[in-house]
């Protein structure tokens, strides 16, 4: 821990302040009839440790040090991880074995006031490696051949390996006998760090005259204490390849130059998922987040002296088989020397993105003609790894197209929806570019060491639920725009495991196939919205936009902050329009219609949807409201997220949690206005009264709709239109 936290908790103490707690253990180990040590929680059951890790963390939160003391992630302070680690301790799938250390801690005499903090920071990671491991999706190790897959491609590796390796068997005092001459004994990290640059900056100087291209364009860092910039939070990186040539160990890197990241660990234990594993899947996912040409990441973990090689893309990762670097010598440099002289292609870059002139570009074919289509702007994209992506679309193969679809909407005149100009499958080496195929070169997950059939579940069955989108920013060229995002979004499990019409056999591993899909509308989320009118104009707009949609039988199922957007350029595109229609379905307007089971982004899923009920219009209009709802909470004037907010856990609470929830918001008008009076920020307060009284439209007396009610639409898009006239919306503070 720093000396700053360290001071800050020095000059704050805990004193008496867990005294309520204490008194709280103590009687519910009278009643379990056990003595009161931190060894009775070992005695107690679930509900009892439950109601005591939840009664301790309340006890830190009103602790006025709580708010002094960091965030371990990107929020304000420790309080909101205090906050966020209760909402989790208090859902069903919270392992309590990641509290009882500061259980213990909290209930021992005479504890430092430090070991109890530095033990919440403990459990509260374990809650976050928990979402992240979610996100990461299904990773497998132990695969065969995963070497010859991705070295294999690189000319000349094996006879360049094979002469730098003997002659660092050579000599008096070679680098290599029994082992790696200069290995530290006890594997600690800074000297592995130390001594993997050297050997690594030598096998690259003796292997200059087996390669005529120089690989020093590229080279190791080791920076285990230097943050990486680039980050929404402060990570940083053990080990790595940059494509700096000039990087040293004082450098300021970024992301977007870390070519191949790598984990270390002083343990050989440590090479599991809990550990190394989760490390590296972290900093993959920063590097699949600001490069946007990423198809997938290679990277490494060293435990010990036990190397896996590693690669990650939207499915999650997977992982060599394990070896030891002293006993394998010549693995670890034919390694080393892959990493440097890899090519864009099998570093995972999309070289269908190409530049001229310093200018990024496309060519596509379209009716009978090739086009180049000018890369002019990036925007922000979201961080994950398993998932559909942002730049690209990686998609269920089993899916409709989201392209085709927006061709059909577009061909049927249908308004406020993004148009389509294009979309293609990407050709990497003329062949259609998918993961299982092309990236993992079809490697087997079935024969991983740690292949369990059901961790494997089809995704169109079952679509894993991580943090897949931050929306879809991407790309963008000049007036013909590949879908597309910007600004803040959505914390991790956005998707609900959701039940969808499918083609699949539910015994096939999943894939995605990449797709490019280029719009001819652009804009930002709606939240970016330059006033309070300009926001309410640009929802009505969106709801216009999904009732054309439907009028020309599609739902789109995927109503959220990010799938909203707004123009206010006044150029060719739709001031407003509905984007992201790759969970979109054809309605069948004999019975309630739409999609079977849970589709959607969590936080704004209607109540029916949770519950499983078939997807509806009014599921999605519903969802229009709980959009509006919560950019009230979380967003100012400048569209920047205020978070944290007590609403946040919208996103990782099980279904009936979350129903309750939103029930509990909409059911009783004087609770409704009082919490949005409280929850609102200053900036939209004025809208308190016009979004309750499209609760009313939306709840008929205080709960769910019953029946289908086409007038709906009109209803929700009059209440908007008034408010926008409304004195104190216009008014400008």
């Amino acid at each position: 821990m720093a000396d700053q936290q360290l001071n800050i908790i020095k000059d704050n103490p805990i004193g008496n302040g867990l005294d309520a707690f204490r008194a709280s253990f103590s009687s519910v180990c009278e009643g379990a009839g056990v003595l009161y040590t931190p060894d009775a929680l070992e005695q107690l059951g679930q509900e009892d440790l439950q109601n005591l890790a939840l009664d301790l963390l309340i006890a830190l939160q009103s602790l006025r040090v709580s708010r002094q003391l960091r965030s371990s992630g990107r929020d304000r302070n420790l309080l909101s991880d205090l906050s966020r680690l209760n909402s989790a301790v208090n859902s069903d799938d919270f392992d309590l074995d990641y509290i009882k250390p500061l259980l213990k801690c909290a209930i021992a005499d005479n504890i430092d006031d430090a070991l109890i903090w530095d033990r919440v920071y403990r459990a509260y990671r374990k809650d976050v490696d928990r979402v992240l491991r979610n996100e990461l999706g299904a990773m497998y190790v132990g695969l065969p051949r995963f070497y010859e897959a991705f070295f294999g491609r690189v000319v000349g590796l094996e006879m360049a390996s094979e002469a730098v390796f003997n002659r660092c068997t050579e000599g008096s005092e070679p680098l290599f006998s029994n082992g790696w001459r200069g290995w530290p004994t006890d594997a600690n990290q800074d000297d592995v760090l130390s001594w993997f640059a050297e050997l690594t900056e030598t096998l690259a100087t003796f292997a200059e005259e087996y390669k005529s291209i120089s690989t020093h364009r590229r080279r190791p860092l080791a920076q285990p204490n230097k943050p990486i910039q680039g980050s929404t939070a402060e990570r940083k990186l053990d080990v790595g390849f940059v494509d700096d040539p000039k990087a040293g160990k004082d450098s300021r890197c970024h992301w977007s130059h870390i070519l191949i990241p790598g984990e270390l660990k002083s343990n050989p234990s440590a090479d599991k998922a809990a550990k190394a594993w989760l490390d590296l899947g972290t900093y993959a996912r920063e590097v699949l987040a600001v490069q946007d040409t990423r198809r997938f990441v290679l990277g490494f973990t060293i435990c010990g002296s036990l190397m896996r090689i590693w690669e990650f893309d939207r499915l999650g990762g997977i992982a060599s088989e394990q070896f030891d670097i002293n006993e394998d010598g010549l693995q670890l440099v034919s390694i080393v020397l892959g990493f440097l002289w890899m090519g864009d292609e099998e570093l995972g870059f999309d070289t269908t993105i190409m530049t001229a002139n310093d200018k990024r570009f496309i060519k596509i074919e379209r009716n009978g003609s090739t086009e180049r289509l000018i890369i002019d702007k990036v925007m922000q994209r979201g961080r994950c790894i398993a998932g559909r992506a942002t730049t690209y679309s990686w998609q269920y193969p089993e899916r409709d197209e989201e392209g085709e679809l927006l061709r059909q909407a577009t061909s049927q005149g249908v308004v406020n929806v993004a148009r389509y100009y294009h979309h293609e499958t990407v050709q990497i080496r003329g062949t259609e570019d998918d993961i299982r195929n092309n990236v993992r070169r079809r490697l087997d997950v079935t024969r991983a060491t740690n292949y369990r059939p059901e961790r494997s579940m089809p995704p169109p069955s079952t679509i894993a639920a991580s943090a897949s989108r931050k929306g879809r920013s991407s790309s963008a060229t000049s007036k013909k725009r590949s879908s597309s995002q910007t600004g803040a979004a959505l914390p991790p499990s956005k998707r609900t495991c959701s039940v969808s019409p499918t083609k699949a056999s539910v015994d096939a591993l999943p894939n995605r196939v990449h797709r490019r899909v280029i719009l001819r509308d652009y804009g930002k989320p709606i939240y970016m919205a330059s006033s309070r009118s300009a926001l309410l104009a640009a929802l009505e707009g969106c709801i216009e936009g999904h009732e054309s949609l439907r009028n020309a039988g599609f739902l789109h199922t995927d109503i959220s902050t990010n799938n909203l957007m707004i123009n206010e350029d006044n150029n060719l595109s739709w001031p407003s329009f509905l984007i992201d229609l790759d969970l979109a379905v054809r309605e069948q307007r004999e019975g309630a219609s739409g999609a079977k089971g849970k589709t959607g982004t969590r936080a704004f899923m209607a109540i029916g949807a949770l519950l499983g009920e078939q997807h509806s219009f009014m599921h999605d209009l519903e969802s229009f409201f709980w959009v509006l709802f919560w950019i009230c909470i979380h967003y100012d004037a400048q569209g920047k997220d205020i978070r944290p907010t007590g609403f946040d856990d919208w996103n990782y609470e099980n279904d009936d949690k979350l129903v309750r929830s939103k029930m509990g918001e909409i059911s009783d008008e004087e609770v409704f206005l009082a919490g949005a009076e409280k929850n609102f920020t200053s900036y939209y307060r004025p809208l308190i009264p016009w979004v309750n009284r499209l609760r009313r439209k939306v709840f008929p007396n205080g709960g769910r709709w019953k029946r289908l009610e086409q007038e709906l639409y009109s209803s929700m898009k009059e209440i908007l239109r008034k408010a926008r006239n409304d004195p104190e919306v216009l008014e400008d503070r």
